[in-house]
């Protein structure tokens, strides 16, 4: 598992010889930034990835480098379907209590079912 202040941390450290790149397993980068660090064109853009890596939101972070961490598009999809299955039995569970009318259960029944 990959930590984003980890990263960032490398990166305004070790950024001009590709620390944080060799960290997120972007191993030719590194290997470039390494070779390249005397021009000090990899610390200008390991600056750049810095602020690109600070000011990134962690569910992105954790999609692009902890893609197990993430749930797949299926996973989701199923997760969806369980969530809608649930919506479906507490709304017969507040028709049968006659706390919604049969036109109100109906119409929201429909649109759950849109949605799967």
């Amino acid at each position: 598992m990959k930590y984003k202040s980890t990263a960032l941390l490398l990166a305004f450290l070790l950024g001009g010889f590709g620390g944080h790149k060799f960290y997120l397993g972007e191993y030719l980068a590194g290997i470039l930034y390494a070779l390249f660090s005397w021009t000090l064109i990899p610390s200008l853009l390991a600056f750049f990835e810095f602020l690109g890596l600070l000011f990134m939101p962690d569910h992105v972070f954790d999609a692009k480098y902890n893609p197990m961490l993430t749930p797949s598009r299926d996973q989701k999809y199923i997760g969806n379907k369980r969530d809608i299955t649930s919506a479906l039995f507490d709304l017969k569970e507040l028709y049968s209590a006659g706390i919604i009318t049969a036109e109100e259960y109906e119409e929201k029944r429909q649109n759950l079912l849109k949605e799967l």
